[in-house]
């Protein structure tokens, strides 16, 4: 069993890159001390792009230079000099200082494009031995008949079993979707080795580039653009070498437009398509020459709210240009959250790396990072497919946050407001939303019944007929329907509307769990290395003493859901017996009624925030505690109180702030804020989902 992984390609364009990331996605969910490594990178002085998207996506704290071996001219220097052995000892020596810092190191190979490509693959399996790594084989299936990918598998086993190497799997990468079940079948039949096989299929979409590598590749200077226009996937390119009319006719969605900069004309058109919205929306323009722009087209640009398109320029010209556009490769960038959600899915789909795993040592850390409870939510949501609604179908942030979840295979996703509008929007910011459904409030076959419904469990308010249709026109109201009536098991809302607008009607008819007086919110908060639950932060102003002890309990029961162990801190400006007042008094009163109804769970109160969470300040003030110096659960007095102290920890700590989750209904209704990142969308609706499997 070896506590490292060498990640080894036969062939270039096997797209290596897509299984480093779905093998480090698996093992950050299991590890925190997780070491990345390449034995040959082009340059010390510009990143790897393999190492950055690494580094970056899972905080690697490491050097740049501790995480490669050798640069292309270093190695160049020692073969110049047939010194291969101090090639071997240098990668060797850096590998192991980098191991020392590490429970588990991942290994990269090298990538066919270098002076060595001719004996790559031997070059890699004997650094894989030094390092004493088993090997993950990857083939590539591109361009090949399901026979020549069975062929070159047979030729990868022989040629690792000559070489000595541990042989832990192989991986066929990019083959035909129609032949990927045929060559899997064959692969199985064959593997006398019994080694993990696994196949990929091609996905067009992780190998087109994006706006974002052609500036990067181009060292373009970028006139027009913002962070989400460069993730946009370029589909074709063409070069504007006629008339603005036959320009037009030949543009189709996701083009990438070489345009001479003097073309004022061209310019002026290609903007306009964008307007229109009966022309396809090209990805971006990429202007050359060393033209001075028009100062007409700046003035028409700077009148335009948010096009969406980038506009690069480069001096070169057009031949240049084309021919340069033409020796760039596609890579996964940590900026890009949608492609990396594709790639992840796609892996996730194809291959099984718990079996892959088996075959290497995994030690699962005590300590819980941010990231790893959030694989954990994802694991949990995506082994019980759960049903979630957005009532905010228009919502970009929505949209976004629903195309990495469906990616990602967590949910089935329900959007509501007008098919037409839902897809038009989807597709002006390049989201396909496959798999997707979509409910117009004011078109579909549920409004009756739903309006029916509403009257009879609102009958004691003699609502009118038409108060109800009306009420079931609005998004929150027929989406928390859509929860009571089992339509969906979850609804998310909040990026638009307020709190009020939101749980409002799961307060009018989901109604709150029975023993539960008032519904309340939780925050996950993930610090670096472990998840504390902070509850009301979001909902109840000032609770009593016998709401208080509700928020606790539910806060518990929350956190159980989550799988961490309920210590429960009910918070105070003074620890123990000290304090005097009422609101000493009120959180003295909630702490015993807790104790009453809930006396297997550990809670301790009233305490001071130290107290609670620091051990040395615990010994101190209260030694005999089983709460004290390791609470989980911190149960704040009021809201002001709460709120406060969620966001100061939350910057101040760069801690990662889960929710608020809405604890107590019947059913899973939960709050966004307005302010809210896609990555907070996607974490609450993941929520949902596993408080839906609760039940």
């Amino acid at each position: 069993m070896s506590k490292n992984l060498y990640i080894a390609a036969s062939e270039a364009e096997a797209g290596k890159s897509v299984v480093v990331l779905g093998m480090m996605d698996f093992l950050s969910r299991h590890m925190t001390r997780i070491g990345f490594f390449r034995p040959i990178v082009r340059s010390s002085e510009e990143m790897d792009n393999h190492v950055r998207l690494i580094a970056k996506r899972y905080k690697l704290k490491f050097k740049y230079e501790e995480m490669y071996g050798l640069t292309s001219l270093e190695m160049i220097d020692h073969l110049q000099n047939s010194d291969n052995d101090a090639i071997h000892t240098t990668i060797l020596n850096k590998y192991k200082h980098l191991e020392a810092k590490c429970d588990f190191v991942l290994v990269e190979g090298s990538d066919f494009k270098t002076h060595i490509s001719g004996y790559e693959f031997d070059f890699n399996l004997r650094v894989a031995n030094n390092l004493g790594c088993p090997i993950l084989g990857v083939v590539s299936g591109f361009g090949k008949s399901a026979t020549e990918v069975v062929d070159a598998v047979k030729v990868l086993n022989d040629v690792l079993s000559r070489e000595k190497c541990a042989h832990l799997g192989t991986i066929v990468n990019r083959a035909k979707p129609l032949d990927a079940l045929t060559i899997k079948t064959r692969l199985d039949r064959d593997n006398s080795g019994h080694k993990q096989v696994f196949v990929i299929p091609e996905l067009s979409e992780l190998h087109k580039l994006t706006m974002r590598q052609i500036g990067d590749a181009l060292n373009a200077s970028c006139v027009y653009g913002n962070e989400t226009h460069l993730n946009y996937i370029v589909n074709d390119v063409k070069v504007a070498a006629m008339n603005l009319e036959h320009v037009l006719d030949h543009i189709t969605e996701g083009t990438l437009v070489i345009v001479p900069g003097d073309r004022l004309d061209v310019l002026m058109g290609l903007i306009l398509t964008l307007i229109s919205g009966k022309f396809p929306k090209v990805s971006g323009i990429l202007l050359s020459g060393d033209f001075l722009l028009s100062r007409q087209f700046f003035r028409v640009l700077e009148g335009m709210d948010d096009l969406p398109i980038s506009i690069f320029k480069v001096n070169s010209d057009t031949f240049t240009t084309v021919m340069d556009l033409s020796n760039i490769r596609s890579v996964l960038m940590p900026e890009n959250e949608q492609r990396l959600a594709t790639a992840l899915g796609h892996f996730e789909a194809h291959v099984s790396s718990e079996q892959l795993a088996k075959e290497i040592t995994i030690s699962r850390s005590k300590t819980v990072t941010p990231l790893m409870f959030e694989y954990e939510l994802f694991e949990r949501a995506r082994s019980n497919r759960k049903h979630i609604v957005l009532p905010e179908g228009l919502e970009e942030r929505i949209l976004r946050a629903a195309d990495i979840l469906l990616k990602r295979n967590v949910v089935d996703i329900t959007l509501l407001g007008n098919e037409e509008e839902i897809r038009k929007k989807a597709a002006s910011l390049r989201l396909k939303l496959d798999g997707v459904f979509i409910i117009d409030p004011y078109d579909n076959d549920l409004i009756h019944d739903y309006a029916k419904t509403y009257r009879e469990l609102r009958k004691h308010k003699d609502v009118a007929k038409q108060a109800a249709f009306d009420l079931m026109h609005d998004v929150s109201y027929f989406g928390t329907m859509m929860v009571y009536k089992g339509h969906a098991d979850g609804m998310v809302s909040g990026a638009i509307h307020t709190t009020q607008h939101t749980i409002r009607p799961a307060f009018e008819f989901i109604k709150t769990k029975p023993g539960v007086s008032i519904v309340s919110s939780s925050f996950f908060m993930c610090l670096e290395d472990r998840v504390l639950v902070y509850g009301d932060c979001a909902v109840n102003p000032n609770p009593d003493a016998g709401q208080l002890a509700d928020i606790a309990i539910s806060s518990a029961e929350t956190a159980e859901q989550f799988g961490i162990e309920p210590r429960i801190a009910m918070l105070s400006y003074s620890t123990g017996k000290s304090g005097k007042g009422m609101d000493v008094d009120k959180v003295r009163e909630a702490t015993e009624i807790v104790r009453r109804r809930r006396p297997d769970l550990k809670t301790e109160g009233p305490i001071q925030y130290d107290a609670a969470i620091d051990a040395s300040v615990a010994r101190t003030k209260m030694p005999d505690s089983e709460v004290a110096g390791k609470a989980t659960i911190f149960i704040f007095p009021d809201l002001n109180t709460g709120n406060n102290t969620y966001k100061a920890v939350q910057r101040s700590a760069g801690a990662v702030a889960i929710g608020p989750v809405l604890q107590g209904l019947n059913k899973p209704v939960n709050d966004l804020s307005r302010g809210c990142l896609v990555k907070d969308i996607v974490n609450t609706v993941v929520i949902t989902a596993i408080q839906a499997q609760v039940g």
